[in-house]
Parts: structure tokens; C-alpha cells; sequence
């Protein structure tokens, strides 16, 4: 069985999506109980993978016992095995919480949240460039569907640009990767990175316009300056559970990034080394001031959450910008954590939402709410931890990209990192107030479900004990980063270690 360990966030959501899609109609507790031991037994998988790639060795499923380059091919690493774990931590409260009637808003809930399952570990696993364009199309059909679950005005209107940008965007990855498969000759990437250090300098100008375009999707997958405006409506009118896990979505292109150009472009890619570096960090910087703007203008909870999820986009992509081993740690610490709060933060305002009747989400005056004190806590801790503030993870992660920046790299981050902080500070400030204090009349909202309070504070929960586990979390985003530093790791073990796991 453990032979078979790496392929198995792929197969598992694969083969529960299709049972639950099996039978369409009624059978609501077995789909439940389906959707919830598949997404368990995921972060059980996604433990154990970690602690194989724990010390370091890279291995790799060769699909139908085809060797690489030649055969599709699964690669296990550090950044891999933390990506598939995150996404199953996250996933299980957001599927938790949906089985307290999200759920039921529409058709074919938790086999589509399977399938998108199956494509974003596919995604962070595969090993080669064509099987990373077809795992992004897998997670983006799911995604489309289950974005309008439940349908609504605002969810077709977000949808339909959600769907249009994100088809444009599938055209030309797979432009960009016939490209590169033409100058090249190959598309698995530890092999590509072999070809680029021999490319011929007729050929250099063709793998730059590929390496480019596979940085605009990326990008867009990421929601990063000027292509982020897609991501605040989507998110914010997508249901609750499918926005907590959307929240992993713009890590999906934060990690290709990480992946494609320090495998594929790094230093032995002579003149094409860092290809992204002096765009992606520009960038990043433009991003967190366009979030900070758009959360302080933000008028409903969950608008505001979606830019606080920009406000984390800008600040890992500039960890990459960086390009140092110690921004990437930074970066990989703070993902983990922007991750699981915005998660946690978009299932809380769904709470919120349910107990202030016609007011919902807006920032506006309302009733007091029936279960106010716990919300208010939870409120608490999800914005202390955003915004950054000590003792929670926010500040660690803040304070480990503060500490990687170098020179003049200083001068830019640091006023716009805290700027943004302070804009999230003061939004969520205001929110809270309007929440929680600013409320007339008798309490309303009925008792909510056990279900999803587990959701959120199984998220939320995640800061205070990022805290406690700093030490041994750092200790692995550092061999992480270390590990993407050197390539050739990587293309040792696909390309020159005998045999593979078929």
C-alpha cells in the first residue's frame, strides 16, 4: 500500500466523486458521510506524505509503470506533500460545515467538491507541464459548478466572468505549453530544465515568450495585479464552504510559480534564469496596495474577507519576488496560514450572516445576535491573526517576510506590508464594531449547528496552534526552500535514479 501513497489524493476524491455522483438524487446522509470520511481519510494520507518527504528524498508514481520523461508521472517533495495536506485541512472544515445544509442548496455538492479536490492535488503533484494544464481544467470545471451552487443573481453574474476569464486563461497556458514543448521537446519539467541549460540561442527568444505566458496564467490563477479583478466577487458571492475552499485556489498558481521557475528556470537556465522575479515582484507590491484600498472601501463581511485573501496573494508573491531561500520559507509559513484564516473567516461570516436576518453580511446596523459572544470571540481571533497582530501566526509570518528582505528590498516591502496591515487593522475594527456593538433592538438568529462551529473554529484554530508548532513548522518551510533551491535534486531523481513506483 505505501508504494501506492502518492498517487492516493488523486484516486481517493476521484473514485468518492464518482459514487456520489452516482446516485444524483436523495441519499443526503450517505453523501455526507462519503464526502466527509473521503476528505478525512485525505488529511490521514496527507500527514503521511509529509513525513515521507519529511527527510528529503524526492520520489515519483510512474502511471502504467511509464518511466519519465516519456510517462505521466507524480513527484513527491516537501512543497508537494505540505501543499496536498494543507488543502485536505482546509477542505475537511469546509466540507464539515457544508453538511449543516449548504449542502442541500443545490445538486451534486460533495461529488463536485471531490473532483475539485482531485484536480488541486493533482495540480500540486504532477511532474510534468501538459498534466498541470489538464488538473487546472479539472479543478476549474468543478469550481464553475460549484460556484453557483445554490444559484442567485450575484453568483451567475460573478460566475460568468469567473468562467470567461478563467477559459482565456486555459487558451493560452496551453499555447504557452505547446510553445515550450516545441523549442524543448519535452514536457516533463525536470527534463525541460535539463534542455534549457543546452538550448540553442536561436531558440532562447521562443522558451522566453512560452516561459512569459505561462507567467500571465499563473498570475491570473493567482489574482495578481491587474488580473485580480475577478477574484473579489467571485469569492464573495460564492457559498460559504466553497469560498473557504477557494481560498487555496490562488495557491494553486502561487505554486506553480514556486514550481515551474525555480525547476524549470532556475540558475542553470543561464541567460533565462529568474525569468519571473523582477515582474512578480513589482507586482506583488502594486497588489497589496490595490487589497489594502479595496479592504478598507469593502461594505459586506465577506467583500472584505476576498480582499484580505488578495492582501495574502500580494505578500507571498512578493516572498517569491524576493527569490532569496529565506523569502520562500516565509512565504510557505505564511501560506499556510493566509490559507486556513481566510478559510476560517469566510465560514464565519456565513455565521454572522444566518443570525442578522436581513442585514446579513452587510456592514450596516442589525439586532443583536442570538450566539453574539462566541461569534465576537471567533471574530477576534480570525482578525487579530489576518491582520497580523501578535501573539498569533499572522505576526510570525509578517515578521519571517520582513526579516528575509534584503537592501533596497527593504525600502519597498516594509511600508507597504505594514501599510496593508494597518488597513486590515482598522477595516476589521470597523467591521467588528458594526457588528457586535453597534446593534438596537432584541436579540434574533436561532442556535446554530455543531457542524459549523466545528468548521470554523477547526480553521481558526489553526493560528494559535501555528504558534505553538512554529519551531518544527519554520524548521520544514526552511529545508522547503532549501530543497527548491537546488533542481537538480529533482531532476537526479526522475531522470538518473532507476526505475520508478508504477
Amino acid at each position: 500500500m505505501m508504494q501506492h501513497l502518492i498517487v492516493l489524493p488523486v484516486v481517493l476524491p476521484l473514485v468518492a466523486g464518482i459514487l456520489l455522483l452516482y446516485r444524483r438524487q436523495g441519499a443526503t446522509r450517505a453523501k455526507r458521510l462519503v464526502g466527509v470520511v473521503a476528505t478525512a481519510l485525505l488529511v490521514v494520507v496527507g500527514i503521511a506524505l509529509v513525513a515521507r518527504a519529511a527527510g528529503g528524498e524526492v520520489t515519483y508514481y510512474a502511471l502504467g509503470d511509464w518511466q519519465p520523461p516519456f510517462g505521466i508521472v507524480l513527484v513527491l517533495d516537501r512543497l508537494s506533500a505540505l501543499m496536498v495536506l494543507l488543502t485536505a485541512v482546509l477542505a475537511l472544515g469546509a466540507v464539515v460545515f457544508a453538511c449543516a445544509g449548504d449542502d442541500e442548496r443545490g445538486s451534486n455538492f460533495h461529488g463536485l467538491f471531490q473532483w475539485q479536490l482531485m484536480g488541486i492535488n493533482g495540480a500540486f503533484l504532477t511532474g510534468d507541464l501538459f498534466n498541470l494544464f489538464v488538473f487546472f481544467e479539472v479543478l476549474l470545471l468543478a469550481s464553475y459548478a460549484l460556484l453557483l451552487h445554490g444559484g442567485g443573481k450575484a453568483r451567475i453574474q460573478a460566475g460568468v466572468h469567473y468562467v470567461v476569464l478563467n477559459l482565456a486563461g486555459s487558451s493560452l497556458f496551453l499555447i504557452a505549453v505547446g510553445v515550450l514543448y516545441g523549442a524543448t521537446g519535452t514536457l516533463n519539467m525536470a527534463d525541460m530544465a535539463v534542455r534549457l541549460g543546452e538550448l540553442p540561442a536561436e531558440r532562447a527568444g521562443l522558451v522566453t515568450a512560452g516561459g512569459l505566458m505561462l507567467l500571465v496564467v499563473f498570475g491570473l490563477k493567482a489574482a495578481i495585479l491587474p488580473l485580480y479583478f475577478w477574484l473579489p466577487r467571485a469569492y464573495a458571492a460564492a457559498p460559504a464552504p466553497v469560498a473557504a475552499l477557494f481560498a487555496i485556489m490562488t495557491k494553486v498558481g502561487i505554486y506553480a510559480i514556486l514550481r515551474v521557475y525555480s525547476l524549470v528556470f532556475g540558475e542553470h537556465a543561464g541567460p533565462l534564469a529568474n525569468l519571473e522575479q523582477a515582474w512578480v515582484w513589482w507586482l506583488s507590491l502594486g497588489t497589496l496596495v490595490v487589497a489594502g484600498v479595496g479592504v478598507l472601501a469593502a461594505r459586506d463581511l465577506r467583500l472584505l474577507v476576498a480582499y484580505l485573501v488578495l492582501v495574502s496573494v500580494g505578500s507571498l508573491l512578493a516572498g517569491i519576488g524576493m527569490g532569496s531561500p529565506a523569502a520562500v520559507s516565509a512565504l510557505l509559513y505564511y501560506l499556510v496560514h493566509s490559507t486556513l484564516i481566510t478559510g476560517g473567516l469566510f465560514l464565519l461570516a456565513e455565521l454572522i450572516g444566518l443570525q442578522r436576518g436581513k442585514a446579513g453580511t452587510r456592514l450596516v446596523k442589525g439586532r443583536p445576535l442570538h450566539q453574539g459572544g462566541w461569534l465576537a470571540g471567533l471574530f477576534f481571533v480570525g482578525a487579530v491573526a489576518v491582520a497580523g497582530l501578535p501573539p498569533l501566526s499572522g505576526a510570525i509570518g509578517k515578521a519571517l517576510l520582513m526579516a528575509s528582505a534584503e537592501g533596497g528590498q527593504r525600502a519597498w516591502l516594509w511600508p507597504i506590508l505594514l501599510g496593508t496591515g494597518l488597513c486590515a487593522l482598522i477595516a476589521l475594527s470597523r467591521a467588528g464594531s458594526t457588528l457586535f456593538w453597534r446593534s438596537q433592538g432584541e436579540p434574533m438568529g436561532l442556535p446554530l449547528p455543531r457542524r459549523q462551529w466545528f468548521g470554523v473554529a477547526w480553521l481558526l484554530g489553526a493560528s494559535p496552534l501555528l504558534v505553538v508548532l512554529a519551531g518544527p513548522v519554520s524548521d520544514y518551510t526552511r529545508a522547503t526552500a532549501d530543497q527548491l533551491a537546488n533542481p537538480q535534486v529533482m531532476v537526479n531523481a526522475l531522470l538518473n535514479d532507476a526505475g520508478g513506483t508504477p
